[in-house]
């Protein structure tokens, strides 16, 4: 199973899904990393490439998403890495998670692969981490009142590694099933003592919150998310795949902030899509990346009375630092399985 060093071939470790949650690695280990690959992507320590997308011929239920990232920081020589990850909206039907994931880490220096990661878990929580970091920097620090629309993969992460940031009085969450919206909040219930507070519509759960997250599994675009909903110094984080954002929801944002410009530039998909292809979010109306925020190049929030929004696409820098993370606790634990590469 564990190959000695001395043994002939290239062997590479495949942690499988139970693999990586024997591994126990925790939220606040999760946001570290992601917050260090920020601030390292904000020093211009990492080597970026937006996601392709590959859409294929079945009738529109689904497509992958493949995302490409060098980050310098990590190991001895950097790492690189290659996530494949489907969205498949219907897949709730087959008692499946609509976004699965295949990660795979390389050694920059010869290409060599070092391992074969699930990244099912990968994706939810780096995801969860970014709108915990972006809310450490962006949002007002005496945050008390979150309103979470979406009961996908990624929102149990969100929710509670923000209620592990923020002394939160309150969670309200909704989605489109309420089957689904119910069993989130059960779940929540059982992972955090804040109250938790279903409500049947978005307008419910983001008028009058703190903080606002957006991630809705829509079909086609809905004006969910709209200015009235929005107090004064709101932090919002919009991502659904598919836009739930109102055309004039940034003009009364004070600052937009971005995880990266280029990745926010390209594709045919993500919440501010239309702002950027009318030209409404342009280089001249965003505020900053999110890493020369976190590396310390730009402030963050500066009043109390600011509404700033944050939107992440998702980086592959980021599924590469937690792919790291999980792959050195296993090289130290013994943990996955070795496969010969050649």
């Amino acid at each position: 199973m564990h190959p000695h060093p001395q043994q002939e071939g290239i062997w590479l470790r495949f942690l499988s899904g139970p693999d990586v949650e024997e591994l126990g690695i925790g939220q606040a280990e999760i946001i570290d990393a992601v917050e260090q690959v920020v601030a390292a992507h904000g020093r211009g320590e990492t080597v970026f490439e937006p996601r392709t997308h590959l859409v294929p011929d079945n009738g529109g239920i689904g497509h992958f998403n493949v995302l490409r990232g060098h980050v310098a920081t990590l190991g001895e020589h950097g790492v690189s890495g290659v996530k494949v990850v489907g969205d498949f909206v219907p897949n709730f039907q087959l008692g499946l998670p609509s976004e699965l994931a295949l990660l795979t880490l390389y050694d920059p220096t010869t290409g060599v692969p070092r391992a074969i990661i699930d990244a099912t878990f990968i994706t939810e929580a780096r995801t969860g981490a970014m709108t915990a970091v972006g809310a450490r920097h962006l949002a007002r620090p005496d945050a008390g009142i979150l309103g979470h629309v979406g009961a996908r993969g990624t929102a149990f992460s969100n929710v509670t590694m923000l209620d592990a940031l923020f002394e939160l009085d309150e969670i309200r969450v909704t989605s489109r099933r309420p089957e689904s919206r119910e069993a989130f909040a059960d779940q929540l219930r059982a992972a955090t003592d804040t109250p938790v507070r279903v409500v049947d519509t978005a307008a419910e759960a983001f008028d009058g919150a703190d903080i606002l997250v957006e991630a809705t599994r829509l079909t086609e675009p809905s004006p969910l998310l709209h200015p009235g909903l929005v107090k004064p110094g709101a932090f919002v984080v919009p991502y659904g795949t598919i836009s739930a954002v109102s055309e004039d929801l940034l003009d009364v944002m004070d600052k937009v902030v971005v995880d990266d410009w280029r990745e926010a530039r390209s594709g045919r998909f993500g919440a501010l899509r239309h702002h950027v292809d009318t030209g409404k979010l342009s280089s001249e109306t965003l505020y900053a990346e999110l890493g020369a925020v976190v590396s310390g190049q730009k402030p963050g929030r500066e009043k109390p009375q600011e509404r700033i929004l944050l939107w992440h696409r998702g980086l592959s820098i980021l599924d590469v630092a937690v792919g790291h993370l999980i792959l050195e606790r296993a090289e130290r634990g013994e943990v996955g399985t070795m496969l010969r590469y050649r």
